[in-house]
Formats: C-alpha cells, structure tokens, sequence
C-alpha cells in the first residue's frame, strides 16, 4: 500500500513536532529569576524504592515570586525529596521547617543569565539539527521511493514540501530561542 502525498510528508512533520515539543519542555526547565514549577518536572522523589515524580508526592505552591513551596503528603518524604533536589541541577539548596520544603530562587547575576542564554541557544541549535536529521531520513526515504515506480515529479514535491516544513520549524525554534533569550535577560 503506498501512502498518499500528505501522508508520506505528516510523518516527518509528526517527527519535527515532537522535536520541538520536546524543545518548548527544556525551556520550560530553565529559570529566569523567577519561581516556575516546571523546573521541578524531571525531579523523582525516593518513594518507598519507587522513583516518583514530586508533584506526585506533594502540593507544589508558589507564595511569592521568587519562592517554590513544597509540602509533602507524609512528612517522612520531606528527607527525600530535599536528597533528590541537592541531587538534581536545579542549583538551589532546599530549606525545611519540619513540615513544608522552599526553595528561594536568588537574583540572577548578570553573568549568569549570559550563561543561562548560551545554555538556551545550544538547545535551539540542537534542536535545529534534530529537525535537519529528520529532514534528511525523508529525503533518503523519497530517494529509495524513485525505485518503486513514483515520478520524479512525485519525489521533487515531497523533497520540496519537507524543505518547507523544515524551514517552518527552524523558524518557530528561531522564534522560541528569542522570546526565552529575552525573558532571561529581563531583569
């Protein structure tokens, strides 16, 4: 069964989603000066042997703008969850009062957010070649499609159609970059 024309393209273009996506969850990592909770996604907590996520483990709140306040169902849990963020790359040394962990985002240096912006174009531009990778298997794929009796023509316009959809999303990751290079370094 040959797929039609759309068809053979929404694969790649499924690919470079999902590259980008994955993109948009990095950013959403990094800290701009300010509380996210999102910079505690990819933090597992020991639970019972089990690593779980730490938003499965506790309420997660933000009371001020520079302040992530965590309390944790079972107070058992607050020594886990302090060893799993020392462990991680947050940068940010957790305080406890017996009942509820926070964390105190500082001011970011002038140094620092140049680090944190640098950090932001690398992921952009591996990004940028994940998405020229993928571009890349489809042309070799639409190659191999020129031996099983598709025209030329055929295979021009799927090149042609995944140049453009390889373009779009160089853009939308050129576009990213720049609102998160701005939201850094405002201060």
């Amino acid at each position: 069964m040959v797929l039609g024309m759309d068809e053979r393209i929404k694969v790649y273009d499924e690919k470079m989603r999902k590259t980008y996506e994955h993109l948009e969850g990095d950013y959403l990592g990094i800290r701009a000066g300010r509380a996210n909770p999102h910079v505690l996604d990819k933090l597992k907590v020991d639970y019972y042997g089990t690593p779980t996520p730490v938003q499965q483990v506790g309420n997660i709140t933000i009371p001020e703008a520079r302040m992530i306040q965590i309390a944790p169902w079972e107070k058992s849990l607050i020594k886990s969850i302090e060893k799993a963020i020392l462990a991680s790359d947050i940068g940010i040394t957790p305080s406890n009062d017996g009942a509820v962990i926070r964390l105190v985002f500082p001011e970011l240096t002038e140094e620092r957010r140049k680090d944190l912006v640098k950090d932001v174009k690398k992921k952009a531009e591996e990004c940028k070649v994940a998405v020229r990778n993928i571009r890349r298997d489809g042309n070799d794929a639409f190659k191999k499609l020129a031996k099983a009796e598709v025209s030329e023509d055929e295979i021009k316009e799927l090149t042609d159609n995944l140049q453009k959809l390889t373009d779009k999303y160089i853009k939308d990751v050129d576009k990213l970059m720049e609102e998160k290079s701005k939201e850094i370094l405002t201060v």
